[in-house]
């Protein structure tokens, strides 16, 4: 039977947390207003990769993000999205959306980033890690081949922000670096329609891939999962010095970042860790970066522990602020008054926010109102 449907976007709703591939593709499919058709794929990408080396013997190392997979012939690196054919790395992924929607910026969550506007979101099956309690574990712990993917090219997805008045595309829901290639043709041919681009990401990636890329984003996320190494080991399956080092780089970049931390109860959630996080927030990045403490909810492989206490997630607030960070948020709780951005100098509410509503912007370019503080971000 061909599996030929048709792709209408739509606006944003309300939307949940997590983003399983079924809950998406169905909200896109089974229209033709305002769109054009597009076919499921049957196939796999077939487009050389970027960033790798060529091994004598006919391998190749994979020079993305910290791995740095020794991939021998007809094998994949550990994401399962690229390939080694003869000597010639492929990604498998580019154009092959597994899951699209529109969502506000602020699910991202990016708070400091046109408030209150939308992104076309847009994910392919892969991940370079195995977070344990990963929310969207059904596509970023899936190969391309166990994912329904429809083709979509970066001019298609121009066009889709161009017709539906979109004016970010988001780069989210797995990890953006295994497809790299796809991100970053697209990011560039958005930018040329005057589209802005963000990234979404846990940060696992090589310093030159991330600056031949930085220029061609507007912002990025990025998941800062604990600050031990051993959390990262043995929670995330990654190192998380690379990740250090890369904030870094995004910040010294000039690009606009935002970071979260999902509080895991027992598990990254103790004062001398918010401590430690805080402090190297300051010293590395500065106090104006916001952090968002999110709030996990049993997920993955992690579905024996609680959902975070509001309580802890406070004391994470507070912790942080005590240390001097002046842009701190509770995640995940809906109508939390830290959702909100207060001014650091006058104390007034500067962006009002229920839930991912913006329900008032009190500034002026970048400054405060009240006391023409300024407020750090793209407004």
């Amino acid at each position: 039977m061909k599996r030929r449907t048709f792709m209408r976007c739509i606006g944003c709703g309300a939307v949940a947390t997590a983003v399983a591939q079924t809950e998406l593709l169905p909200e896109f499919l089974g229209g033709m207003q305002n769109a054009c058709a597009f076919d499921y794929s049957e196939n796999l990408a077939s487009v050389e990769a970027r960033y790798y080396k060529k091994l004598d013997g006919g391998g190749v190392e994979c020079q993305i993000c910290p791995r740095h997979c020794m991939v021998t012939d007809l094998e994949r690196g550990y994401c399962g999205t690229r390939e080694n054919r003869d000597g010639t790395y492929y990604t498998l992924v580019y154009g092959k959306a597994c899951a699209l929607n529109i969502d506000p910026i602020e699910k991202k969550p990016l708070y400091h980033f046109h408030p209150g506007t939308t992104a076309l979101s847009v994910a392919t099956a892969g991940c370079n890690c195995n977070c344990k309690f990963c929310q969207n574990w059904d596509i970023s712990q899936s190969r391309p081949e166990q994912t329904k993917n429809f083709d979509l090219s970066p001019d298609d997805m121009v066009e889709i922000c161009r017709t539906r008045s979109v004016p970010n595309i988001a780069y989210t829901y797995s990890e953006p670096v295994i497809f790299y290639e796809y991100m970053y043709d697209t990011a560039k041919r958005a930018h040329e329609a005057g589209i802005k681009s963000v990234m979404i990401t846990g940060g696992y990636i090589d310093d030159k891939p991330l600056a031949e890329l930085l220029p061609h984003l507007d912002a990025v996320k990025v998941d800062l999962k604990g600050i031990r190494e051993a959390y990262y080991r043995d929670v995330v399956g990654a190192k998380l010095q690379p990740v250090l080092d890369r904030l870094v780089q995004i910040r010294r970049a000039g690009v606009w970042l935002e970071l979260v931390y999902l509080v895991v109860p027992t598990l990254n959630d103790s004062d001398a860790e918010f401590t430690d996080l805080a402090r190297w927030i300051k010293a590395n990045l500065g106090t104006d970066v916001p952090v968002h403490f999110s709030k996990f909810h049993p997920q993955y492989l992690l579905k024996n522990l609680p959902a975070t206490p509001l309580a802890t997630l406070e004391r994470a607030y507070d912790v942080s602020r005590a240390e001097g960070l002046e842009y701190v948020y509770v995640g995940n709780v809906p109508g939390h008054r830290t959702e909100s951005t207060f001014c650091p100098g006058c104390g007034e509410v500067v962006i009002e926010r229920k839930g991912y509503r913006v329900r008032g912007i009190n500034i002026d370019g970048n400054a405060c109102r009240s006391c023409s503080r300024t407020i750090p971000g793209i407004f």
